[in-house]
């Protein structure tokens, strides 16, 4: 994989040592507090703006930008871990990004291929956590050596029964929602359901995600979905956020005030449904 820190380097100076670790004790003061109210099952993240922050960053390549991505997933994944959310849903790969640049998918299917490589080596994440990974979408896609990495890990990690990590790749909704389908027709077809069984909770049922989708994220500052969980996001009690920061920026800083509101949002319905109704007798 392609290293982008300089040799030349130098190690941080005392003074960034105590600002750091200022830093790291102000966090987790704030996990703390959040973890006192509701806590989202299950967040899905749109990871976009990696090409836009190499280019931001004067990178010459857009390889600096899915790297900087991909450590940026795995210190929010450590992070939602640390919060207590039990699913995370990320979108890391289209089928319409194979259309991108031949080099660009090859060095993209090359990361894939060490940063899955690690869930199966004592990942300390994985281990920690006792996270199940979960590959979605159709696997068929990738390369035959990138498939099979995807089996391995998920043959591994399939009897830890704690947190789940759903990667998405290759992947689109739309393709989802016709596998729910084709499902819940083969129930029909074995006479385990009838045709007039099937409602939105019988597809919802057969889709690739296990827990109702409480927050979607989506960074880069558009506005759409992109085709990705568009069916789990429609239900009630899906929140769903635009950011506007680029993935390899978004950190706890930018999550924190989309959980806030989650929880304001939650505290505030419930009180709803608990207020008694007041009925006055008007003589």
């Amino acid at each position: 994989m392609t290293t982008f820190l300089s040799s030349s380097e130098q190690p941080p100076s005392l003074l960034q040592t105590y600002a750091q670790y200022g830093q790291d004790w102000i966090e987790k003061v704030a996990i703390a507090i959040l973890k006192k109210g509701r806590i989202p099952r299950h967040v899905g993240l749109i990871m976009d703006g990696n090409r836009r922050f190499a280019r931001r960053k004067g990178a010459t390549s857009t390889y600096y930008g899915h790297f900087a991505g991909m450590k940026r997933l795995e210190k929010v994944l450590d992070l939602c871990m640390e919060l207590g959310v039990e699913e995370i849903t990320c979108f890391a790969f289209s089928v319409s990004n194979f259309e991108r640049s031949p080099d660009e998918v090859n060095y993209l299917m090359q990361l894939f291929r060490e940063t899955f490589t690690s869930f199966c080596d004592n990942h300390k994440l994985i281990n920690e956590y006792d996270i199940c990974v979960r590959f979605i979408g159709d696997l068929s896609h990738l390369p035959d050596d990138l498939a099979e990495i995807t089996h391995n890990v998920m043959e591994k990690t399939k009897s830890n029964k704690s947190r789940v990590l759903n990667i998405c790749c290759p992947y689109t909704s739309r393709d989802e929602m016709a596998s729910a389908i084709r499902s819940t027709l083969k129930q029909v077809e074995q006479g385990r359901i009838s045709v007039d069984d099937i409602d939105h909770t019988t597809i919802a049922n057969e889709l690739f995600t296990l827990k109702p989708l409480e927050i979607l994220v989506r960074t880069s500052g558009e506005i759409r979905l992109s085709d990705f969980l568009l069916h789990q996001a429609s239900q009630d009690g899906c929140q769903t956020y635009f950011v506007d920061c680029l993935w390899p920026d978004f950190s706890l800083w930018k999550f924190l005030p989309i959980l806030l509101e989650y929880q304001i949002y939650h505290d505030t319905s419930r009180t709803s449904i608990n207020q008694p109704s007041c009925n006055v007798d008007v003589d």
